[in-house]
C-alpha cells in the first residue's frame, strides 16, 4: 500500500502541469482543499500506459470545505480568484466547488439525493468509483499530502468499478465509457467479474 503512495507521488510530481495546478490551489488556499478525480487519476493511467502526461485530462476538480457560508456567491467570489490565480492555459479549466454545499444542488442536477457532507475528504467516499476517489493536497513546504479513502490498488491495476459502497450511481455507465474510450487498457468491473470486452 505505501509503495503505491510512493508511486503516486512520483507520477504527480512529473507531471509539469499538473504541478502547476497543485500550485496554483495552495496559493488561492481555499479550506480544506484538494485537487481531486481525473487530473489525479487520468494522469496515473496516462503514465501507466505510456501517454503524455496530460492526455485525455479535460479539467482540474478543485474541491474544498467551508460550511461557514453556504452560498453560491461566496463559491462564486473564489471561483473569480481562481482566474486571477492561475495560468490562463489552466484557469478556464479549474472546477472549484465547495464541498459543503453540494447537498444543495446536487439531486435536481443528477437525480440521486445527497446527504450534507463533513469534509473534503468524505467527498471521496461518494464516488462513483474507487479508481477516482483520490485526491492530492501540495502543502507550505512541498510535501505532497495523498488521500484515497479506497486505496489505490484498483488505479494501479488499471481496474474501474463501481463505488462498493453506495448504490450503483446512474452515471457511471456515462463516465466508464469515456475512461475506455481514452485508455481502453483499463478493465471495467462489475460484481460479477470484468465486464465483457467492449463494455
Amino acid at each position: 500500500m505505501e509503495r503505491l503512495f510512493v508511486k503516486l507521488e512520483d507520477i504527480v510530481r512529473d507531471s509539469p502541469l499538473l504541478m502547476r495546478a497543485l500550485t496554483g490551489a495552495r496559493e488561492l488556499n481555499a479550506p480544506d482543499w484538494l485537487i481531486v478525480s481525473g487530473a489525479i487519476y487520468q494522469t496515473v493511467l496516462n503514465a501507466l500506459t505510456f501517454r503524455p502526461h496530460d492526455c485525455g485530462i479535460k479539467d482540474f476538480d478543485l474541491f474544498y470545505f467551508d460550511g461557514s457560508d453556504l452560498s453560491y456567491e461566496a463559491e462564486d467570489l473564489r471561483i473569480q480568484r481562481v482566474r486571477a490565480i492561475f495560468a490562463q492555459d489552466i484557469a478556464d479549466r479549474v472546477e472549484l466547488r465547495n464541498q459543503a454545499r453540494v447537498h444543495l444542488w446536487f439531486q435536481e442536477k443528477f437525480g440521486e439525493p445527497y446527504e450534507p457532507l463533513g469534509s473534503t475528504e468524505e467527498s471521496l467516499l461518494r464516488f462513483v468509483s474507487p479508481i477516482g476517489a483520490v485526491g492530492v493536497r501540495l502543502e507550505a513546504n512541498g510535501a505532497l499530502t495523498i488521500v484515497a479513502p479506497f486505496g489505490l490498488e484498483d488505479l494501479f491495476a488499471l481496474h474501474m468499478r463501481p463505488n462498493p459502497i453506495r448504490r450503483l450511481s446512474p452515471q457511471f455507465a456515462a463516465i466508464a465509457g469515456g475512461v475506455r474510450a481514452r485508455w481502453p487498457e483499463v478493465t471495467m468491473i462489475n460484481e460479477a467479474g470484468a465486464f465483457p470486452a467492449g463494455r
